[in-house]
């Protein structure tokens, strides 16, 4: 149970600065927010390492490595790894970092986080098929208005409520 005393920014000022952030990076990178390249450029830096001849011989990762290419050379990169450390800073400067799973009455900590994994992968799968994660396709996408991107954010509302549905006697 969520403590009432803890403060929370309001949504719709967090909304607004997210907007401003998002404006910010079209204004000064010339593209929008996304998380799924950076992981993308992680695991191709672990195969280049791993196999550079693999790389080398690969179309696909031949255009993000090998030779004098660094794949952790990229903007996404550093806001991803920012991403994560405004997260743990903001976390302790709130005095609301924990090591703690969440999770309901009829689960136990290793479902939730087998569900987290399985759930995971199967979007980071969907985002490297459709080239961009949920970030990139709702936001970016969403505030260049095209229409694809409304399409997809209205389907991926609908489906979250679809299997709410079935796991939320997980929670009850």
């Amino acid at each position: 149970m969520q403590d009432t005393k803890e403060k929370y920014w309001s949504p719709y000022v967090a909304g607004f600065v997210l907007g401003l952030v998002l404006l910010a990076t079209f204004v000064v990178m010339g593209r929008g927010l996304g998380a799924s390249g950076a992981m993308m450029r992680t695991v191709t830096y672990v195969v280049d390492t791993v196999s550079p001849e693999h790389v080398d011989n690969n179309s696909y990762f031949a255009k993000y490595a090998g030779g004098d290419k660094n794949p952790l050379s990229n903007w996404l990169v550093f806001e991803v790894v920012g991403v994560i450390l405004g997260g743990l800073l903001s976390g302790l400067m709130a005095g609301r970092f924990k090591w703690k799973t969440e999770h309901g009455p009829r689960i136990t900590p290793k479902g939730r986080w087998a569900y987290a994994f399985l759930g995971g992968g199967i979007m980071g799968f969907g985002a490297r098929l459709a080239l961009g994660c949920t970030s990139g396709q709702a936001l970016s996408g969403g505030a260049t208005l095209a229409t694809g991107s409304w399409a997809f954010m209205m389907v991926m509302f609908a489906s979250g409520y679809v299997v709410a549905y079935f796991v939320r006697k997980q929670w009850i």
